[in-house]
């Protein structure tokens, strides 16, 4: 396995050196983590022994007609390119749901490519030949049909953990984005952080590529539940809006900010939600009536 990750990751700083090539530009490319590069060639070369972080950046592409730029954020996990390429394009021009389509082109366009293909530069290109076409189509007529069946809908609910959420810059975007997208739940602020997001698949996903990005490291989406239905999803809703969840300070141990938020309110406040299973998921520890 040591030699296979060896060979992707020897792969992986081929294509950087390609990427750089491609956009010398200063800001055409940025690293999540500029020195992960150099950190992965340490590895290789043998004077560092711990695996390096993962190589992710986002590339700002320029399309010409109509004049418009596209952020092609990416992710290279350890075993790529014989594993998969985490890709997500966004761009503040697009509505809501032709992005969703150009990823979803982007995605069935890298999916043809066979393992150890590396594919960062051709989606680039695929990018440049056929993103034009998503923005001057953005708002296509829908024809009724008086036999149109139902559209079914993935409802998603996603519950994720912080070690701690504090600083008002990042709650205020927290609150922003849920409110901007048509999403429900809370964010519990303290230590640790709790987000529970609900509503449309597309419209979570892009609440959590949003708040991780750029550089939020410690963060995971430790459960989701997923559910079909054929309507806007209000019955499926545990919550009614999105909105911040302050609980009392569980003491407070000398250090500033060091905020242990009651377990104790929170395991009540989800009950009241129809949740409470989600409390040993987050924490480890079975809930207690």
């Amino acid at each position: 396995m040591s030699a296979s990750v060896n060979e992707s990751l020897q792969l992986q700083l081929l294509e950087m050196e390609m990427l750089f090539s491609m956009f010398p530009n200063q800001g055409e490319i940025k690293l999540d983590d500029v020195n992960a590069p150099r950190n992965i060639k340490r590895y290789l070369e043998g004077t560092r022994e711990a695996l390096p972080a993962k190589i992710e950046f986002v590339i700002t592409l320029q399309i010409e007609e109509p004049k418009v730029t596209i952020d092609l954020q990416v992710t290279m996990p350890h075993s790529y390119p014989y594993g998969t390429l985490q890709l997500f394009a966004r761009s503040s021009d697009l509505d809501r749901q032709q992005q969703l389509l150009l990823n979803n082109g982007l995605t069935s366009y890298i999916g043809t490519f066979d393992p150890g293909e590396l594919c960062v530069c051709a989606a680039i290109q695929w990018l440049q030949d056929n993103g034009a076409s998503y923005f001057l189509n953005r708002k296509l007529e829908q024809e009724p049909s008086a036999q149109a069946k139902p559209v079914k809908n993935t409802f998603l609910r996603m519950w994720i953990y912080s070690h701690h959420i504090y600083q008002q810059d990042l709650r205020k975007k927290i609150l922003e984005v849920g409110k901007r997208l048509d999403v429900t739940g809370f964010c519990m602020t303290g230590k640790p952080g709790i987000i529970c997001v609900e509503g449309f698949k597309e419209h979570c996903e892009e609440f959590w590529h949003t708040i991780r990005y750029p550089s939020w490291k410690h963060i995971s989406c430790k459960h989701t539940e997923s559910m079909e239905t054929e309507g806007n999803g209000q019955d499926l809703r545990l919550f009614h809006s999105f909105e911040e969840l302050l609980l009392e300070a569980h003491g407070d141990y000398g250090l500033r900010n060091d905020y242990h938020m009651n377990l104790g309110q929170f395991l009540e406040f989800l009950k009241k939600h129809k949740s409470e299973h989600v409390f040993q998921i987050l924490f480890g520890i079975e809930s207690k009536s």
